[in-house]
C-alpha cells in the first residue's frame, strides 16, 4: 500500500510538473507559432494516450477481480433474508460493470478515432431521435426492475410475521455506547422515555418503573441471539441520530431520537459455527499475524502485545455520531435456544437491578 501511494504521489507531482511547463509555454511572448493550438501531433498522442488509459482500467480491474474477485461480504450472510440481499447487490453490480465497460471503451475509442486532424472537419447535427430514444429507455427499464425488485425485497424483510412470535429486543444508542432491553418473560417491552432517566437508581434507559410490562425487562450491554428464531428489534436513542448497522445480518436501520423505529431478522448460523467458515477462519488468521509483528514493535517500546483476534458478530453505529463513532459497538452472540435461555436466566430483571 505504500508504494502504491509513493507512485500516485509521484505521478501527481509530474502531473503538476508538466502543467507548469505548459503555463511557462503560454507565457513566452514574441514567439513565432501560436502554441496555444493542438497541432496533428498533439491531437494523434492525446488519442493514444486515452487508448493507454483505456487500457489502464481494464488492467487494474482484471488485477482487482483476480486479488479481491471473491466479495467474500456477499457470501457470508448469517440471516434469513441475507441471500437476497446479497442477490440485489449481485445483480446491480453485474449491471454496473457490464455499463461501465461498454461506455467506458465508446469514450477512449470515440476519443482516438475522431481525434483533430488537418483538414478533417466534423459533422455536426442537431439531434437523433433513434439514440435517444435508446440511451433514455433502456436506463428507465433497468433502474425500474432494479428499484421494483429493490422494494418488493425490502417489503418482504420488513413484513415481520407476528405469528411466529419473535423475540422483542429493544437497542438503545447514545454516544458512545449500545444497550440492550429484552422484553422478559411477557415479550412486551415496558414503556420508556428519555424524560425519565434516573441515574440515581441506574434506570439509564428511562424505563417507566410503574409499568407492570416494564418489571421483567432485561438490560444487557451485549446482544445474544437464539439461531432460527424471528427477532425484532425496536430502536431509540437518546441524543443523535445514530445507526444499529449489523453486517453479517445485512440490516440496518437508524435510530432517531424522539422516535421509535424497528428492524426484524431471523439469525440463520451460530457465531460458533461461523468462526469454522474457511473464510472468517482465513481472515481470523490474517489479521493475529498483522497483530503478532505489531506486537513485536510495541515490544520494543516497552508496551503490552496486543491481544489476540477472535471473530465475534458486532452491532456497530453506520452514522458519524461524534469524535468516538469508530469505537461504538457492542459484540452480538448467536447460539443455541438452549444456551440463549441458560444465558437469560443468568440476568437480572428491571425490578432487581435498579438501586434501593
Amino acid at each position: 500500500m505504500t508504494a502504491f501511494l509513493t507512485i500516485i504521489i509521484v505521478l501527481f507531482i509530474a502531473v503538476a510538473i508538466w502543467q507548469m511547463v505548459k503555463i511557462f509555454d503560454l507565457a513566452q511572448v514574441g514567439s513565432s507559432s501560436d502554441s496555444s493550438v493542438a497541432t496533428d501531433y498533439d491531437n494523434k498522442l492525446n488519442a493514444y494516450l486515452m487508448l493507454g488509459f483505456l487500457a489502464f482500467i481494464y488492467i487494474i480491474t482484471i488485477v482487482c477481480f483476480v486479488k479481491w474477485g471473491d466479495l467474500p461480504l456477499l457470501s457470508n450472510s448469517a440471516s434469513e433474508h441475507g441471500p437476497q440481499i446479497d442477490n440485489l447487490m449481485i445483480i446491480s453490480l453485474v449491471i454496473i460493470f457490464i455499463v461501465q465497460t461498454v461506455t467506458q471503451f465508446l469514450l477512449h475509442y470515440f476519443a482516438y478515432k475522431y481525434r483533430g486532424e488537418k483538414g478533417k472537419k466534423a459533422l455536426f447535427y442537431a439531434d437523433n431521435n433513434t439514440l435517444e430514444a435508446i440511451w433514455t429507455i433502456i436506463p428507465v427499464i433497468v433502474l425500474a426492475g432494479l428499484i421494483i425488485y429493490g422494494l418488493f425485497t425490502w417489503t418482504s424483510i420488513m413484513n415481520i410475521d407476528q405469528d411466529e412470535d419473535p423475540i422483542v429486543v429493544e437497542l438503545y444508542a447514545q454516544q458512545f455506547s449500545w444497550t440492550a432491553r429484552y422484553a422478559g418473560k411477557d415479550n412486551t417491552l415496558g414503556k420508556a422515555n428519555v424524560r425519565l432517566i434516573n441515574l440515581d437508581n441506574a434506570n439509564i434507559l428511562g424505563v417507566d418503573e410503574s409499568d407492570p410490562n416494564a418489571q421483567d425487562d432485561v438490560i444487557t450491554k451485549e446482544l445474544h441471539l437464539p439461531v432460527g428464531r424471528p427477532v425484532l428489534f425496536k430502536m431509540r436513542s437518546q441524543d443523535v441520530l445514530h445507526s444499529a448497522y449489523m453486517p453479517h445480518f445485512r440490516a440496518q436501520m437508524n435510530c432517531v431520537p424522539g422516535m421509535i423505529t424497528q428492524f426484524g431478522f431471523t439469525p440463520t448460523v451460530t457465531t460458533a459455527d461461523m468462526r469454522q467458515t474457511p473464510q472468517i477462519i482465513e481472515k481470523v488468521q490474517h489479521i493475529n499475524e498483522i497483530r503478532v509483528e505489531k506486537s513485536k514493535e510495541l515490544a520494543t517500546k516497552g508496551e503490552a502485545p496486543l491481544d489476540r483476534y477472535e471473530f465475534d458478530y458486532l452491532l456497530l453505529c453506520n452514522k458519524i455520531c461524534g469524535k468516538s463513532h469508530y469505537n461504538m459497538q457492542m459484540k452480538i452472540v448467536v447460539e443455541t435456544q438452549e444456551e440463549f435461555e441458560a444465558w437469560m436466566k443468568e440476568q437480572k430483571e428491571f425490578k432487581d437491578s435498579l438501586l434501593k
